[in-house]
């Protein structure tokens, strides 16, 4: 059926040109197409445009309105990279990838990957959209030393070797590796996603092999950079949205400079998708970012002022929300959240303490914290029993799912853990019942937090009090995000708590690497993620031979061009994880509270809101969103 309607669009714009054709465009942009300063919209089109599949209960819509959305800083408005969702290759409702900004593509055994872009795309301020735009990338760009002293992004580096790298026409690029590249595709689809491409018309006028010395040291000494590879970086940040000169393909463009409270993105005049009857998308013209503090997200909320909000709320806002349906003209949706944990604890395994690292390196401390975790009463005190006790792991509804892997050392048995702690020579107390550790002090946890929101504090004070009855002790520690994470990675932090595995609807073709110690921002074992993030250049290999399993699986996953022989992989890896307790799962499936404005038109009445793989709103489409 899409093939057809491929076809049909031409059709359908050349017989809308012929009778009239705002039937087609926005009426925002019929003012600048009639003074000359845009081209009608069959010259702004691709010659095959993409066209929306519309799911359920959704409906063509109409062109026009402003969406309003809240979000908590000014660094946020990259969210709408996020939402807005324009990928070379994207996932679909059922998680499978499909082309989206590109035409289409080819995979060879997971080697060889072409590429074909739509004839005719343009970028943002009209310029065409080419395979030039993919050489710039990788030649001028990912490597040169200067922008890339550390080599091109991983997800292009198969056993530290590049691809071959080739321009077949104005429309085609091939990439080649020796080796498969299962990272590829998913990276292109991610929330944050791998740009290969770059707008090179744009971008040439900072880059040193497209200027004269002394115009490029002009235009350094202007900018205020240390030299030309920052000025170049700087107009360079796709994903952050803060150059509103940077040429982009997605559904909406920044107006807004920065710092601002208020943040105005209209409709992309090229953007590259129509409906089925070939109206351009997006449906909404316009939409505003109203920046305010995150505490203030909910009130602003219930009050009528944001017309499709996930961000910075919480099931406990649930209720007030809820009663604020009909003054605020909203209806409030629950949606399931998708991580794998709501939140979980991480035991820092490269932490400097020697005695508390040789502790949290044994398997049984890690299950008995787990078992002396009283998961019920989270799940009734702080989500009123409507979570799923678990520990971190893939979610029901996932493919890869097993009731096992939730449930391994995730029941409450305090008379266990009790035993266990004593069989590893934790048996002696001090006056006050607290244990003793192997070099006579207390065992007092202290457990950092980015210190984000209430709940995390109330979760702890009931951990607390459940550990205490194990003779352990724990405080709490919340500073801001980055002194957080910067306590973790330098090793200071004996245990962190933050949400849990990122994707917990993963297939067996997407990366099973939050599983493995594969990057710095595991709090568990940080520097022997850096060690593999770093290509072994920074931080220590793992010291621990079930991490190591771990890594040699990811490997060997990374390896694979079959499918049945990575879900395989994947279940060897969860059954590790879960079984070893590298991270102390809590609850999940906790419901996140979606505000729609009741004119809002084809948001889904129940989806999952997550990071990875849905980008939050990202694979629901919100360029298909339509005010009614």
């Amino acid at each position: 059926m899409k093939s057809v309607l491929l076809r049909l669009v031409p059709t359908l714009l050349a017989l809308a040109w012929g009778s009239g054709h705002a039937a087609l465009d926005s009426p925002f942009l019929a003012s600048r197409v009639a003074s000359g300063e845009l081209p009608v919209l069959a010259e702004r089109l691709p010659e095959e445009p993409a066209v929306a599949e519309l799911h359920g209960d959704s409906s063509a819509g109409k062109h026009g309105g402003t969406m309003r959305l809240i979000f908590g800083a000014s660094k946020d408005i990259r969210m709408m990279m996020v939402y807005g969702y324009a990928r070379l290759v994207g996932y679909n409702r059922e998680l499978e990838l499909t082309p989206d900004i590109l035409r289409d593509f080819e995979v060879e055994d997971d080697r060889v990957f072409t590429f074909h872009i739509r004839r005719g795309h343009r970028w943002s301020d009209g310029e065409p959209f080419t395979s030039e735009d993919f050489r710039y990338f990788w030649e001028d760009v990912a490597s040169n030393e200067d922008l890339y002293p550390f080599g091109p992004p991983n997800e292009l580096m198969v056993d530290g070797k590049r691809p071959r790298f080739e321009v077949l026409d104005r429309w085609t690029v091939r990439y080649t590796w020796d080796a498969p590249n299962p990272f590829l595709l998913p990276a292109l689809a991610g929330p944050r996603p791998l740009f290969i491409y770059a707008p090179a018309h744009y971008l040439k006028q900072f880059h040193a092999d497209y200027n004269e010395p002394e115009k490029m040291a002009a235009k350094v000494d202007e900018a205020g950079t240390r030299n030309w590879a920052g000025l170049h970086t700087r107009h360079n940040h796709p994903y952050r949205f803060d150059n509103i000169n940077l040429p982009v393909l997605q559904p909406w463009i920044n107006t807004t400079e920065m710092p601002a409270e208020r943040f105005v993105f209209v409709r992309n005049p090229y953007y590259h998708r129509v409906d089925a009857a070939g109206l351009q998308l997006p449906y909404i013209d316009q939409v505003t970012i109203q920046i305010t503090s995150s505490s203030l997200v909910s009130a602003k909320t219930a009050s009528g002022e944001s017309d499709l909000q996930g961000r910075h709320l919480n099931l406990e806002d649930y209720t007030f929300l809820k009663q604020g349906e009909s003054r605020g003209n909203y209806r409030v949706r629950l949606w399931e959240n998708g991580y794998g944990s709501q939140y979980a604890l991480y035991p820092n395994m490269n932490s400097n303490d020697p005695t508390w690292r040789a502790l949290t390196r044994q398997s049984d401390f890690r299950r008995a914290l787990s078992l002396g975790t009283d998961r019920g009463e989270i799940n009734q005190v702080i989500y009123s029993g409507l979570a799923r006790e678990a520990g971190n792991s893939v979610l029901p509804g996932c493919s890869l799912y097993r009731e096992e892997y939730a449930k391994k050392w995730a029941e409450y048995d305090p008379d266990r853990a009790n035993a266990m702690l004593d069989a590893l020579g934790l048996d002696q107390r001090d006056a006050k019942g607290t244990r003793l550790m192997a070099d006579g002090r207390p065992l007092e946890i202290i457990l950092h937090t980015a210190g984000e929101g209430t709940q995390e504090t109330d979760i702890l004070e009931l951990i607390g009090e459940s550990w205490a009855k194990l003779g352990i002790k724990l405080f709490t520690r919340p500073s801001q995000r980055e002194v957080f994470r910067e306590r973790v990675f330098s090793g200071e932090a004996m245990m962190a708590m933050f949400n849990g595995i990122d994707n917990g609807m993963p297939t067996a073709d997407m990366s099973p690497g939050e599983f493995a110690p594969t990057a710095q921002t595991q709090y568990q074992w940080p520097v022997w993620g850096q060690y593999h993030e770093t290509n072994q250049k920074v931080g220590e290999p793992p010291e621990l031979e079930t991490a190591r399993d771990l890594l040699d699986l990811y490997k060997l996953w990374s390896l694979s061009g079959n499918r049945d022989e990575r879900a395989e992989i994947w279940h060897q890896m969860l059954s590790i994880y879960s079984d070893e307790v590298f991270s102390i799962g809590l609850v999940c499936g906790v419901p996140q509270p979606i505000v729609v404005n009741t004119r809002l038109m084809n948001v889904p009445e129940q989806g999952t809101y997550s990071w990875e793989p849905t980008s939050f709103f990202g694979i629901y489409r919100p360029d298909t969103f339509w005010f009614q």
